[in-house]
Parts: structure tokens; C-alpha cells; sequence
């Protein structure tokens, strides 16, 4: 490792499905962060690793914030997310070119209570289908505070990614790297199975039944013949909700072991038996204690 290293946090914040997870995948150079076209497909505090010659940024990817109210499963994503901020040396504050709604100004509100500096990323500029309009926008949001700096690009593009993360390694203070120059996320394999799976059911699952449910990996382990082996509960809230995960003589649940399969095999890079059930936890988005069981980040208030 370098004598004279510079590492920090950066916190990649803003409302569901401006394309944080993307930005972060896209910055670290893999995934570490499942993405979907759906909102609200991010669940936890998830840290991406980039380690470039003597300068490691820890990327902190959250759930979107958003003014839904109701269940301790929503107000446990808007605490996950408010909680990643503590601590950071910089936070990117990610919303979608030429979309600017009440849940962006929500998160801009929330961000005037942190002392770490806050840089403005335009994201998804490719799909603006007219490049004269996007100055405009980028003045309008540009004077609601004073921002590191501002940068319009494209994640799943690449578009200014390499103008971003010279924008970030310039902020990040002199410090021993937090990681291993090797390691690119803080999360287990295990986690990294888990979330596959609600990837692809995500992907295969209309309207609002993703939300729903959550996947908890039960097992995980090489069987006598060198194969990786992974058991997989895909738990719902309620029983009419089983019936669609699995579908008419299990052909849905098939669909999403199969594609989730694929995914895992070039993730680790050997052949995966994915073996998936369904069962029902009622009320499991409505419980802090079940929620905690199954997994998910319980910040104290």
C-alpha cells in the first residue's frame, strides 16, 4: 500500500430510481448493487470500493429517500438512508435531468442539516431529447444551494465518469485506506445471493408484489462434488401472494431460479445449484423485530 494514501466516504443520496445504484456499479467497476427499473429496488447501506493507485473512495449506495409514511419497512429505508450520511466526506446528490420533483426538494431539505460538502450530479442526461433545455435546469437547481460542484452525465452510459471520480479523489482527506486495495464492497456473498434473487423477481413480478416480499439465504456450501450449492426463502406477506411467485406449475419461481442461476455462475465464477421456496411472514414489512431477523439495517433513534 502506498506511504502517503488519501481514502474517504461518499454518500450517493436522492429520491428512488434517479440511478444511484447505477452510478455506484458504474464508479467501482462492478456491480455491487443490484438495479431494476423499479423504485425503491435498493434496501440497504451497501459500500462500493474504489482503490485507485494511492486513492480509495468507499462509495455508500442508499435506499431513496422519499416522503412515503406508514409502515416500519418505509420508515426503516428513510432512516437507513438518513443514517449513511453521518460521517461522510462528501455526498453526491444524484437526481434526473430535467425531473426535479417534491421528493428531490425533500432530500435537498435533509441534506441542509449535514456540514459535509454536497456536489449535484445530473444523472440520465441521455435521455434529454433536447440538450438546449438541460441548462436551464442545471441553473435552477444550481441556485438552491452552494454546491462542491455540478456535473451532468450518464451512468449507464458512461458518460462523465471519469470527470466525476477526478471531481472525488481531489475532496477525499489524507488517511490509511478502510479496506483491502482488492476488496470492492463491504458485503458477503451470501448478501450478494440474497440480492440477486430479488433482482429477478423484481425484473419478473408486475406492480407492487415486489415490495412485498424479501429473500433470506438459508444455506450456503460446497457439496462432495466441488459444486456451490445455495438455498434460497423468498418470503411474502401474504398467502395469495405465494401463488404468484411461484405461478401456474411453478413456472414463474423457475423463470427467477434461472436467471438468478445465470447471475450468480458469473458473479462467482463456478457453477451454482440454486435451489428456491416460497413461504409467507405476515406482516414482516410492518415489524421492526422481523425485519431485523430478516437482515435488514435498524438504525437506532
Amino acid at each position: 500500500m502506498p506511504k502517503d494514501t488519501r481514502a474517504g466516504f461518499v454518500a450517493v443520496v436522492g429520491r428512488p430510481n434517479v440511478g444511484k445504484s447505477t452510478l455506484v456499479n458504474a464508479l467501482v467497476g462492478t456491480k455491487v448493487s443490484i438495479t431494476t427499473p423499479k423504485p425503491q429496488t435498493t434496501r440497504h447501506r451497501i459500500m462500493g470500493v474504489r482503490t485507485q493507485g494511492d486513492v480509495q473512495a468507499v462509495f455508500v449506495d442508499t435506499p431513496g429517500l422519499h416522503l412515503r409514511k406508514g409502515s416500519a419497512f418505509h420508515s426503516m429505508l428513510n432512516r437507513t438512508a438518513s443514517d449513511s450520511l453521518v460521517d461522510v466526506d462528501l455526498v453526491l446528490f444524484v437526481v434526473q435531468a430535467m425531473r426535479f420533483t417534491a421528493e428531490d426538494e425533500a432530500v435537498l431539505e435533509r441534506l441542509s442539516t449535514h456540514s459535509a460538502p454536497v456536489a449535484l450530479v445530473i444523472n440520465k442526461v441521455d435521455l434529454v431529447k433536447h440538450r438546449e433545455d438541460l441548462l436551464p435546469f442545471l441553473g435552477d437547481i444550481g441556485r438552491r444551494r452552494d454546491f462542491a460542484f455540478v456535473l451532468p452525465g450518464s451512468a449507464s452510459k458512461g458518460s462523465n465518469l471519469q470527470a466525476l471520480w477526478g471531481e472525488v479523489e481531489s475532496r477525499l482527506p489524507a488517511s490509511p485506506f478502510f479496506f483491502d486495495p482488492q476488496q470492492k464492497t463491504d458485503r458477503s456473498a451470501q448478501f450478494h445471493a440474497s440480492e440477486v434473487v430479488r433482482e429477478q423477481l423484481f425484473m419478473a413480478l408486475d406492480q407492487e408484489l415486489p415490495y412485498a416480499l424479501t429473500v433470506e439465504i438459508e444455506r450456503d456450501a460446497v457439496n462432495n462434488e466441488g459444486q456451490r450449492e445455495i438455498d434460497a426463502v423468498i418470503w411474502v406477506a401474504e398467502q395469495r401472494h405465494k401463488g404468484i411467485v411461484i405461478g401456474k406449475q411453478g413456472a414463474k419461481l423457475k423463470q427467477v431460479g434461472s436467471a438468478a442461476r445465470r447471475q450468480l455462475k458469473r458473479h462467482f465464477g463456478e457453477s451454482v445449484h440454486l435451489t428456491l421456496w416460497c413461504r409467507v411472514k405476515s406482516g414482516w414489512a410492518d415489524d421492526a423485530r422481523a425485519l431485523a431477523a430478516l437482515g435488514y439495517d435498524m438504525p437506532e433513534r
